[in-house]
């Protein structure tokens, strides 16, 4: 498919004009309208080059069928994921960037388009109080990426993001058992024997075992929730089952101080300490002196740590 002089003027004119942003309705018009698909292919270049992506996203989605098998194919792909990235339309840019990998396993851009599908799903993944399904998906996608591309030089920046997302995960687990915690004896949760604080320990212990590599002031901050639940929760315990329970909050106690030697919290945790001690020396007999660790409670709920 040779260009003629015409064509060739009018190209030129064309990428004149995107590149001052001045691109005509007709102009565009006319190339949407063009059966020559090399003169149209090269006008989704020069949109893209000027800053027009979604026009040029346009043009690159027009040329898939038509294309297929030349060897402009492959590229028109690749830059209609490229031209929906730049429009931020991640949604779509991580499905084209998927389809390009898997279309052109071998492809000249087969790695920067897996970063990509990787990258484009991370920036869809909404708030940590919604469904982490896209989050999850990204995390995935990027697993997947290093992969299949080991010495990428883009190692370190995919496994950052993974990270971040697994933070995002353990974000919303935290909050799960926050809530849990702050809810205290206020709702009956028959799901865990009806104890909000047995609930907020089982959901906080599955968050650390489940994200090893969360950081270490989210794992910290899970850690201090434990520790608070399963004290509460010796608290509220029956006779015969409440001094084997303030063991294990004193058991958690010590593991705490052990992994966090150094924690802001350390203060409030000595306090459940001394307190769960007391108690089992007494053999469950529950103390009134306990306003040390109660102003604690009341002050993250107050907070909203």
């Amino acid at each position: 498919m040779r260009l003629d002089m015409e064509k060739l003027r009018t190209l030129f004119l064309l990428f004149a004009s995107c590149s001052l942003f001045l691109i005509s309705c007709s102009e565009y018009t006319a190339v949407l309208k063009s059966d020559d698909y090399e003169y149209k292919y090269e006008a989704a270049k020069a949109l893209y080059a000027s800053g027009h992506y979604r026009q040029a996203s346009e043009l690159f989605g027009m040329l898939l069928a038509p294309l297929k098998g030349t060897s402009y194919g492959e590229e028109s792909l690749y830059m209609l994921a490229e031209s929906n990235m730049k429009a931020r339309d991640y949604e779509s840019a991580a499905m084209f960037f998927k389809k390009y990998y898997q279309a052109y396993p071998k492809g000249i851009y087969m790695e920067q388009a897996r970063y990509n599908s990787g990258y484009a799903l991370y920036k869809q993944t909404p708030d940590i109080r919604l469904d982490q399904t896209s989050t999850m998906e990204a995390i995935s996608e990027f697993q997947t990426f290093l992969d299949y591309c080991p010495h990428t030089t883009l190692k370190d920046q995919a496994q950052e993001i993974i990270y971040i997302l697994q933070d995002k995960l353990v974000n919303k687990e935290y909050l799960s058992a926050k809530l849990y915690y702050d809810l205290g004896t206020y709702m009956i949760n028959s799901a865990y024997g009806g104890s909000n604080y047995a609930a907020c320990v089982v959901t906080a212990q599955n968050a650390l075992k489940d994200y090893p590599y969360a950081s270490a002031e989210l794992r910290e901050e899970l850690s201090i929730l434990v520790l608070r639940a399963k004290y509460h929760l010796a608290r509220q315990s029956v006779e015969e089952k409440r001094v084997e329970r303030f063991r294990d909050a004193i058991d958690e106690y010590y593991a705490f101080q052990n992994d966090y030697p150094e924690s802001k919290h350390l203060k409030e945790a000595k306090a459940i300490f001394d307190h769960a001690e007391r108690i089992v020396e007494k053999k469950g007999i529950i103390l009134d002196d306990d306003d040390d660790i109660l102003k604690y409670s009341k002050k993250e709920k107050q907070e909203g740590k």
